[in-house]
């Protein structure tokens, strides 16, 4: 057992199971498998932006030492396990995503609860991080070659009039992980979906519903918004999904990325958009929410082919995100730009590739 003198510690904690656990709102929340899993093989990812004074906990050091060091070629000496919670002179925690389960947890192996959020301030966090959120920022980025309509539905015939309205929609569940809680309706509507409806409305009293875009590639911006309530733009997320789901994103550097995706959309556009974020959110988050979160956004074809049209929010994530991985990881690897991806064969692991075309984005 390492003896970690008294010091400036702040605690680290990856827990991707946070979507999940925020959307049960439960203290005592378990997680399925898969989340329990990805927490316990990649439990190291904090270590990528942890001080030199800072601890990050993991259920087993040697596996978490092993893996860090494969992943970036340097070590890092200061995992812990939860056992040893109770017994490190801590002066700050910091978790993927702030939710009950997380609190709750910590709290049981020994943080102080005057590290942690109270109660009411996860309630906070989780009202804020609902889809309606989402909406009132993406209605305040409308302006030329933005595109992008939310609206929120109470009951299934709700949902019906906004597929007149829209014909094809995507309709979301207000709190739900990445490929979770969406479902696509193509102008029809299905026992089975008009049943999937009702149920979400029942736990969550609405449904988001937006018309389904022609999307033609997923990027986003990384945030971070300070203890006075200031928000500080850290970099494009340029990433990949499947069925909804993220897979993986790119390393580069920033001028590599912006000129990637200025093929689609200009640059000016997106720096506006950047500013316009900071500016609106420092208002909704001052005194809430303090670290980091993420914008996912769309490049959308036009109807008539002759363009591209930047849809400017999709969804806040009012977490750290891989994408802020991606910043951390590109400024610790040799060679870029690769594509990072998480792949499965029995354990979760973070695989780093040599990008083969600068179109490989989406």
């Amino acid at each position: 057992m390492y003896n970690f003198v008294a010091q400036m510690m702040t605690l680290h904690v990856f827990n991707p199971e946070h979507d999940l656990a925020l959307a049960a709102h439960l203290a005592n929340y378990t997680a399925p498998h898969a989340g329990r899993q990805l927490r316990a093989d990649l439990g190291y990812i904090p270590a990528l932006w942890a001080a030199e004074t800072d601890v990050v906990l993991v259920e087993n050091v040697e596996d978490a030492e092993r893996r860090f060091r494969m992943l970036v070629r340097r070590p890092f000496n200061r995992f812990v396990t939860k056992e040893q919670l109770s017994k490190l002179e801590l002066t700050r925690v910091e978790v993927w995503g702030w939710d009950l389960a997380i609190r709750a947890f910590l709290m049981r192996y020994g943080v102080s609860s005057q590290l942690l959020p109270s109660v009411t301030q996860i309630d906070t966090i989780r009202q804020l991080s609902h889809r309606r959120e989402a909406m009132h920022l993406l209605a305040q980025l409308q302006g030329p070659g933005v595109v992008g309509e939310t609206a929120m539905a109470g009951s299934v015939e709700a949902v019906r009039q906004q597929m007149d309205h829209w014909g094809n929609v995507v309709v979301k569940a207000p709190w739900s992980s990445s490929g979770r809680g969406v479902r696509f309706l193509d102008n029809r509507m299905t026992v089975h979906d008009e049943g999937w409806l009702q149920h979400v409305i029942s736990r969550q009293r609405h449904v988001m519903v937006e018309p389904h875009y022609a999307k033609v590639k997923d990027f986003g911006m990384e945030f971070v918004c300070d203890e006075q309530g200031r928000i500080g733009y850290l970099g494009l997320s340029l990433f990949h999904t499947s069925n909804g789901a993220y897979t993986g994103n790119i390393l580069a550097d920033e001028e590599q990325k912006m000129e990637m995706i200025s093929h689609y959309i200009p640059v000016d556009l997106l720096v506006s958009v950047q500013q316009n974020i900071c500016h609106i959110l420092e208002d909704v988050l001052k005194g809430s929410y303090t670290g980091p979160f993420g914008v996912d956004m769309m490049v959308v074809a036009r109807e008539d082919q002759q363009g591209f049209w930047l849809h400017p929010c999709v969804e806040i994530n009012l977490r750290r995100t891989m994408g802020h991985v991606a910043l951390s990881l590109t400024r610790l690897v040799n060679g870029l730009p690769k594509v990072m991806s998480i792949d499965y064969n029995n354990i979760y692991k973070i695989r780093l590739q040599r990008l083969i075309t600068n179109n490989n984005i989406a």
